[in-house]
């Protein structure tokens, strides 16, 4: 795209989006993107490899797809244009029929990007978030390597994967599905793990482009945000995708500066083909199609999951003249395209491998103490050694659950997966050794049938197809109480009715869709409703009403009483005072629809975490939350590790890191604050979630850590925060100049007594002859290592043009920050003890 021609479309942009708040101009001098399979830059640690599979359709493939489309009707065309029902389901997300009269095959598309979710198990790896947390690209690209394989193994031939929204903030509901705050290394990641998955022949869809990063009003939220933001922040990682050749990308819910994504011709057309030259095909998020005549022209190729828009409305649209045929062509071609990049329209199409589910849980297991983040370790509470491993109370509801991932369309049923009691206990070996308290009942007791007027068993309830049973009854509370009532159901969910109010009313939408999260089913598959409730002193009315449909139903209603919950907690004090030491399960179920509506641990956790520890100050919790969590029980325990949703093998990989048979070598990709009001977004309700439907992404380019600081804020753990069970020192800084960029080079040494893994970073400060906004510091790369005791590695860190530049929006490009630049290298983004001056030269 020549200089002009960008120039044009940056003013049409502008003029769309009404000047102020302009963002997606496209062209520019962006420095040329690395080759599939070539390190990114400033990363010493990405893995160098095979290309993506395939390098774009050639002159044959070009002529035979043109040959293609001159067959197809005009009904064909637009059949390959959106979704449709499979005749032949296998679970999975998609299903775009294929013409079988030209030899076009059908097209089955599958969530991810967590593993493969159809109805078939599959290899459930861990949370995306833990993957970032070994900040490896190479245990990336082996990660979507797994995705990849059992991606074509199930019958699958695209995967909605990966996830490449920024962590903006801590609330948003699908935080464990993505990487990080940090728009350095989400790029690295994202590219690496699309090779991975296109290396084994799969389709990888980038998704949610763009700026998708909430869950509360995502299909209505209208973001407004700069152009200098969003090519420095939230574009880095879609940009890394198609450098990397994926071959899809996916279109959000929300608008972008009042345009919705899906029909969005600036970031579609503009900006992700003209701009970064995508050659692959456009697919709506699931409904997320507004339009058929404004959605073709901007450049959405394919509606999911029907053809609401690109079905029969492009026919006429086509035939009345406001969408000509040569755009619904351009679209076809792009689709078809990509499959004959694959290999899906030749001949004979590649052979599809068998699964290896052993290869898949050794990634798994590989992948989860890789990226395992011990945040404290006071008095040597970790690892369990000697005397502290011959007695142990594992404490909390979830160390019987194996909680694999979060809920909402990530969520992969695993082959299986063991509970972290098992674990722990198989590795102690001696069953006496390991004792367990509840702490927190999860699915409640049994309501005990007298207690209601007249009497009725609620725990053992049936309805056969086509009946209804309905039960109406009192019972009287002595006192005032906190009780919490759980239905646990099969089929349609029953009423349930305290007082005339609906306890469980069934709410439209995507939110009611993936309500459930890992603890939305009871150990035996039933799902699972909870609602918790101050009830007064008197009697109280209790209504249940089922209804058994085409294949019956059975229904339980349980509740938890304060009384029940204080013989819990007791039970917990008392399991833990008779231990050496304490393990402590602490989870948030966090799932695709809704965003956390709180940063701090749900229920009564940060009650049981209290005592336990007041009991037992060798007291390890271990979270498996989604995303930023608060603390302010935290000083009083021994130790924390962060362990989010660790995959089917989480439970092996937790024991790995508690008793010390591997180091925890992750590292925090996102800043955890210190409370819920010191976050980017936590004081102004413009950020988030929002004012009357509109959200302004006014902290500019300071998104995550840069943002603590610019603000001088103190967080509770700083972005790039793990310990070691080793020490280590850093020394012998030097920085110097390289082909327009950097070479930073350090020694890093370990100093303890155990072999150990760390994370070395580089971070580089602002330009002072730049006149744009830039952050406090960026990360500019780093390397993960491993060192027996006492030895000592130099570390060498290149740092490209790219990363010393900033967008500038007047001149729709990147321009270096020349001058004098400070560099930083560290353990955290707040512990660099190695800093450094260079004068860099501009070009």
């Amino acid at each position: 795209m020549s200089e002009d021609v960008s120039r044009r479309s940056a003013m049409r942009l502008i003029a769309s989006a009404g000047g102020v708040g302009a963002v997606l101009a496209a062209g520019g001098c962006a420095p040329a993107v690395p080759p599939p399979g070539a390190r990114p830059a400033g990363s010493a640690t990405a893995a160098a490899g095979a290309p993506a599979a395939g390098s774009g359709t050639g002159t044959g493939g070009a002529a035979r797809i043109d040959a293609l489309l001159e067959r197809l009707t005009l009904e064909e065309k637009t059949a390959l244009l959106h979704g449709a029902p499979d005749p032949a389901p296998r679970g999975q997300a998609g299903y775009v029929p294929g013409v079988p009269r030209l030899g076009i095959p059908a097209l089955r598309l599958a969530d991810g990007p967590a593993g493969v979710r159809v109805s078939r198990p599959a290899t459930a790896l861990p949370a995306p978030v833990l993957l970032a947390s070994a900040f490896d690209p190479a245990l990336a690209r082996e990660y979507g390597r797994v995705i990849g394989r059992e991606g074509r193994a199930l019958g699958q031939d695209v995967v909605l994967a990966p996830m490449a929204n920024l962590i903006r903030t801590p609330y948003a509901g699908r935080n464990f599905e993505t990487f990080s705050e940090d728009p350095r290394l989400t790029a690295d990641l994202v590219g690496e793990l699309v090779r991975g998955i296109q290396d084994e022949g799969l389709i990888a869809t980038v998704k949610h482009f763009a700026l998708n990063n909430q869950e509360q009003g995502r299909d209505t939220v209208d973001v407004s945000v700069g152009e200098q933001t969003l090519r420095e922040t939230e574009l880095r990682g879609f940009e890394a995708a198609v450098a990397a050749g994926a071959g899809a990308v996916m279109g959000s819910y929300n608008k972008v500066n009042g345009v919705h994504a899906c029909e969005n011709r600036p970031l579609l057309d503009e900006l992700l083909r003209g701009s970064w030259g995508f050659d692959g095909w456009v697919v709506s998020d699931w409904g997320a199609a507004h339009s058929t005549v404004a959605a073709v022209r901007a450049g959405l190729d394919m509606e999911m999951p029907g053809g609401t828009h690109f079905g029969g409305p492009l026919r006429e649209a086509v035939r009345g003249g406001s969408v000509t045929e040569a755009a619904v062509d351009q679209a076809v071609h792009r689709i078809l395209s990509t499959m004959d990049r694959f290999g899906l329209l030749a001949a004979r199409q590649p052979a599809r491998p068998p699964r290896d589910a052993a290869a898949g849980a050794r990634v798994a297991r590989k992948v989860a103490t890789a990226g395992a983040v011990l945040l404290r370790n006071e008095h040597g509470t970790l690892p369990l050694t000697g005397a502290a491993a011959r007695s142990i109370a594992v404490i909390g509801p979830t160390a019987q659950v194996p909680f694999t991932g979060g809920g909402g369309s990530s969520h992969v049923v695993p082959d299986g997966a063991a509970a972290p009691l098992t674990a722990i206990r198989r590795r102690v070996g001696n069953a006496g050794a390991v004792r367990h308290a509840l702490g927190e009942d999860l699915y409640g007791r049994p309501l005990p049938a007298q207690l209601l007027t007249p009497a009725a068993d609620l725990e053992h309830r049936e309805v056969g197809p086509g009946r209804v049973w309905t039960h109406e009854g009192t019972f009287r509370l002595a006192a005032d109480d906190e009780w919490t009532l759980l239905v646990h159901y099969t089929g349609k969910r029953p009423g349930v009715r305290l007082d005339g109010e609906e306890l469980f009313p069934v709410r439209q939408g995507m939110a009611e869709h993936y309500a459930g999260g890992l603890l939305g089913s009871a150990p035996d598959g039933m799902a699972v409703r909870r609602r918790t409730l101050t009830l007064k002193a008197g009697t109280h009315r209790l209504a249940v009403t089922a209804a058994g449909g085409d294949k019956g139903q059975r229904l339980r209603l349980r509740y938890v009483t304060g009384a029940i919950r204080a013989a819990d907690l007791a039970e917990a004090v008392r399991t833990a005072k008779a231990a050496r030491s304490v393990v402590l399960f602490a989870y948030e179920d966090a799932t695709e629809g809704r965003d956390r509506t709180s940063l701090a641990l749900p229920g009564g956790q940060e009650r049981l975490i209290e005592a336990v520890a007041a009991a037992n100050p060798r007291t390890t919790v271990v979270l498996n939350t989604p995303s930023g969590t608060t603390m302010p029980w935290l000083s009083r325990t021994g130790a924390v590790l962060q362990m989010y949703y660790p995959g089917q093998e989480g439970a092996g990989a937790t024991a790995d890191v508690l008793f010390g048979d591997v180091d925890p070598g992750g590292r925090l990709t996102q800043t955890f604050p210190a409370d819920e009001r010191t976050t980017p977004v936590g004081a102004d309700p413009a950020r988030y979630p929002g004012v009357g439907g509109r959200q302004e992404y006014s902290e500019g380019v300071h998104v995550g850590h840069r943002w603590y600081d610019a603000k001088r804020a103190t967080p509770l753990f700083p972005f790039g925060h793990g310990l070691s069970y080793t020490t280590w020192q850093y020394e012998k800084l030097t920085v110097r100049t390289r082909r327009g960029g950097l070479r930073v080079e350090f020694t890093v040494r370990n100093t303890g007594r155990r072999k150990g893994t760390e994370v070395a970073q580089v971070y580089v400060g602002p330009s002072e002859e730049l006149r744009l906004d830039q952050p406090v510091r960026a990360l500019a790369g780093y390397r993960r290592i491993t060192l027996p005791p006492g030895a000592a590695q130099r570390v060498t860190v290149d740092i490209d043009a790219r990363t010393l530049s900033s967008w500038d929006p007047e001149r729709h490009a990147w321009v270096l920050g020349s001058g004098r630049r400070e560099v930083f290298a560290g353990r955290s983004s707040r512990e660099l003890p190695l800093r450094s001056k260079v004068a860099l030269a501009s070009r």
